[in-house]
């Protein structure tokens, strides 16, 4: 069985970060692994408390992942401090990681800003380069490239210009009141439209988590980015389309929609 490592933070509501990544990762058919990198007091109408582990704790999780059930594959998500950022680095070169997706957390959906300058920094600077694909939304994209992303063709060159400087593929996620979910791979120079189905669906909450995770696992199987990213964008249209409502808030999709079977 292949084998997928997510690196992220919990959600006590269950809809993103970890929990959502090995539902995902399970639902894809992966053995899923994780190291977390902080735990969150939330639910589906927002998050009250962070309390983060110590770059040394989260840097040991990864050593006895990596020495026991090598990952084909790992994803990380939500990393918020300077320290963590480079213990992940360090883990991941020192291990000679491979199939690396990276959801660049930094600005969510309100446009809050989620890390620190110094955090983005380090960032770039050392996590990014170690990437196969980053999967950014518009305003991720838009601190990533340096410019205003107001148009399909803005996608492209601010596209072009993250996967020249981290030389890495990049997936543009569209859906952030911009076309119609419509996502954008580039990368060599070249970029390929995703075309999405629009749901209407207000329960959304940890779909990026979603997404990321189900390219990692498709990495994890042995199939390249494009059939990756196109098998993970069905996978989140079934997810959304099951029309799950739970919670007060924007709430979790149903990442079990295509389970079956005796259990």
């Amino acid at each position: 069985m292949k084998t997928a490592l997510t690196i992220a933070g919990s959600d006590s509501s269950g809809g993103a970060g970890i929990q959502a990544d090995i539902k995902t990762m399970t639902a894809n058919g992966v053995y899923a692994m994780s190291a977390i990198t902080a735990l969150t007091a939330q639910n589906t109408t927002g998050v009250t408390g962070i309390f983060e582990v110590l770059p040394e704790f989260l840097a040991e999780q990864m050593e006895n992942i990596f020495t026991d059930i090598y990952p084909d594959a790992v994803k990380i998500g939500m990393v918020s401090s300077d320290g963590l950022i480079k213990a992940i680095a360090e883990e991941l070169q020192k291990f000679h990681a491979k199939n690396i997706v990276v959801d660049p957390v930094m600005v969510a959906t309100s446009g809050a800003k989620l890390i620190s300058d110094d955090a983005i920094l380090t960032l770039k600077e050392e996590l990014l380069p170690l990437a196969t694909v980053l999967t950014p939304n518009i305003p991720e994209t838009e601190v990533l490239s340096g410019m205003q992303v107001v148009s399909s063709e803005d996608m492209i060159k601010a596209a072009e210009k993250i996967s020249e400087n981290y030389h890495c593929a990049v997936l543009c996620k569209g859906g952030h009141q911009l076309n119609d979910a419509n996502d954008l791979l580039f990368r060599n120079g070249e970029y390929r439209w995703f075309e999405g189905k629009r749901i209407n669906n207000p329960n959304t909450h940890g779909t990026g988590c979603t997404l990321s995770s189900a390219i990692a696992s498709n990495l994890a199987k042995g199939y390249d980015l494009d059939t990756s990213v196109e098998k993970a964008k069905n996978y989140i249209s079934g997810a959304l389309a099951a029309m799950l409502d739970l919670g007060k808030g924007s709430g979790p999709m149903n990442h079990a929609f295509a389970i079956q079977g005796e259990f």
